[in-house]
C-alpha cells in the first residue's frame, strides 16, 4: 500500500472534500492547491496522476491531528468534528422556489398508445418464390476446365 492509497482511504473514511483537505494542510503551514490535491486521488494511468510523497502525507496527518483534536489552548472533541463532516456530506434537500406551479404527476393511463401500423398487402403483386437451392452453385473446391 502506497501513500496515495492511505491518503484516499483517510479521505473516504473521514468524508473530506478537497477544500477541507486544503484547510487541514494550512493548519501546519503547508500550502497546496485543490488541483494538486486532486491529482493524488486520480487513477495511476491518468496523465495528471501524482505520487503522494512522504512529506505531503506527514503534513496532512499532523494537520489532521490539529483539525480533530484541536490545540492545547483550544481542545476539541474529535467525534464532534467527524459528526460535522457527516452532516456536511449528506445531500441537501431541494426546495422549490416560491411561486412555481407544482408539476403534474402522470398516471400510467394518461398517455394514449399509438396503434401499430399494419403493412398493406393489397397493393403488392404476388411474386414467384425462388428457392434458395437454385441460387447456390457448388464448386466442391475444384475449378472446371473447359
Amino acid at each position: 500500500m502506497n501513500n496515495n492509497d492511505i491518503f484516499k482511504k483517510l479521505r473516504v473514511a473521514l468524508m473530506l472534500r478537497d477544500d477541507q483537505i486544503e484547510e487541514i494542510l494550512k493548519l501546519v503551514d503547508f500550502r497546496m492547491s485543490k488541483g494538486e490535491i486532486g491529482n493524488f486521488f486520480r487513477s495511476e494511468d491518468h496523465p495528471k496522476f501524482m505520487e503522494c510523497g512522504d512529506q505531503v502525507l506527514r503534513n496532512f496527518l499532523n494537520g489532521l491531528v490539529i483539525h480533530l483534536r484541536g490545540t492545547k489552548e483550544n481542545p476539541k472533541n474529535p467525534m464532534d468534528v467527524i459528526a460535522i463532516h457527516k452532516k456536511e456530506a449528506q445531500p441537501k434537500e431541494f426546495k422549490k422556489p416560491e411561486g412555481t406551479a407544482p408539476k403534474k404527476e402522470f398516471k400510467p393511463g394518461d398517455f394514449k398508445k399509438k396503434p401499430a401500423s399494419k403493412p398493406n398487402f393489397k397493393d403488392k403483386k404476388p411474386t414467384k418464390k425462388i428457392e434458395i437451392v437454385e441460387k447456390v452453385q457448388y464448386k466442391n473446391g475444384k475449378n472446371k476446365k473447359d
